[in-house]
């Protein structure tokens, strides 16, 4: 199961808004074929498997089939992954985890047992939950995986009050930051980090078929035209306030307004990140500005922290979360600390807020 969770990391860029699976098909101890999912619309991890297995040579009838999700049953993209194997002749079939699908959810294994075939699940579960955070998040609840990223350094700060912030961590950090954005389907900002820093927010320096989608909270679109985000592959700017001259202009332009207004005149956040789990996204990576931060925090959006913390001291500056005062210490915002790893001379600190607590 080790070996198919390192091969299903082989597609962490390419199957969205497939979950990333791999399999390894076994027999005597030996691996004699090797796999993982395709972007959507192609072969699925088993499927890969076993061709893999006919291009070497070798008969898969009564072998191990080791899967890291629970092969689907139902007609989508492509055919049930649980025919092909029934049809193969499989001896037995270990999944590390029940795919949470409706459509599949127990279904596929069920299927196989009933043809036969030995089947059982849990194996490395953790590891598989991890490596499908956002498709398991989106199937449980309908809505992406949302990690906001933020780099500060030892005091706090993202800026200096005049704005400067290149750079607060390291380039060893921001590579890194990069990784993340890469495994992301979206990343989305907001307009005051647009017009501050007039960023391109495109993944650089790794090797990725797919751009994330860029996504712009910009509740009055005052987005200017020639802005480095709308240059190159189309975004979708998320409006709560009607500008018709400037909708016609986004939209000639190839970009997507969506509407979403709340009842203060804001982008309503919570139905944003509703209509982004309608569009498919399993993973949501945010980089925006204390504002955002603090009001996505505050409506519930977010459900890891990726903080980098540089070691130093900047004073007074722009903070991570521009959070209103707390009137009671027992009203703060509790997560627990998830991952903490050095990366160059920054450390960076994984969080996770306690409304998501893994089924």
């Amino acid at each position: 199961m080790a070996l198919a969770l390192e091969w299903a990391a082989k597609g962490m860029y390419i199957t969205a808004p497939n979950p990333r699976i791999g399999c390894v098909i076994v027999r005597d101890g030996e691996v004699i074929g090797a796999g993982h999912t395709q972007p959507a619309g192609q072969a699925h991890a088993e499927i890969q498997a076993m061709r893999d297995a006919q291009a070497r040579g070798n008969d898969v009838r009564g072998a191990t089939a080791y899967v890291t999700l629970e092969p689907c049953s139902h007609y989508g993209r492509t055919p049930p992954c649980s025919n092909a194997l029934i049809e193969a002749g499989l001896g037995r079939v270990v999944a590390a985890m029940v795919d949470p699908n409706p459509l599949v959810a127990g279904r596929g294994l069920a299927q196989l047992e009933a043809a036969g075939i030995a089947v059982s699940s849990g194996v490395m579960a953790d590891e598989a939950y991890e490596l499908n955070i956002g498709f398991f998040n989106r199937m449980r609840v309908k809505k992406p995986w949302v990690r906001l990223k933020t780099a500060a350094s030892l005091d706090g700060m993202t800026a200096l009050d005049s704005g400067e912030s290149q750079w607060i961590t390291s380039p060893e950090a921001r590579a890194d930051g990069h990784a993340w954005r890469a495994r992301a389907q979206a990343i989305l900002t907001g307009i005051g980090t647009v017009k501050a820093d007039d960023p391109q927010l495109t993944v650089r320096g790794i090797d990725t078929p797919m751009q994330p989608r860029r996504v712009i909270v910009d509740s009055r679109l005052e987005i200017d035209l020639g802005a480095r985000i709308l240059q190159g592959e189309p975004c979708w700017i998320v409006a709560a306030q009607a500008s018709p001259e400037k909708e016609a202009a986004l939209r000639a332009a190839g970009h997507e307004v969506i509407m979403l207004p709340n009842s203060s005149g804001k982008v309503d956040l919570p139905a944003l990140m509703l209509e982004l789990g309608r569009r498919e996204i399993n993973e949501l990576h945010v980089e925006a500005g204390g504002k955002l931060n603090a009001s996505l925090v505050r409506e519930g959006c977010v459900d890891e922290l990726l903080v980098y913390l540089a070691p130093s001291l900047i004073g007074p500056g722009q903070g991570m979360f521009a959070l209103p005062p707390l009137a009671r210490l027992q009203d703060k915002f509790a997560l627990r600390f998830h991952g903490v790893q050095q990366v160059g001379p920054d450390l960076r600190i994984l969080a996770r807020f306690n409304h998501q607590e893994k089924e």
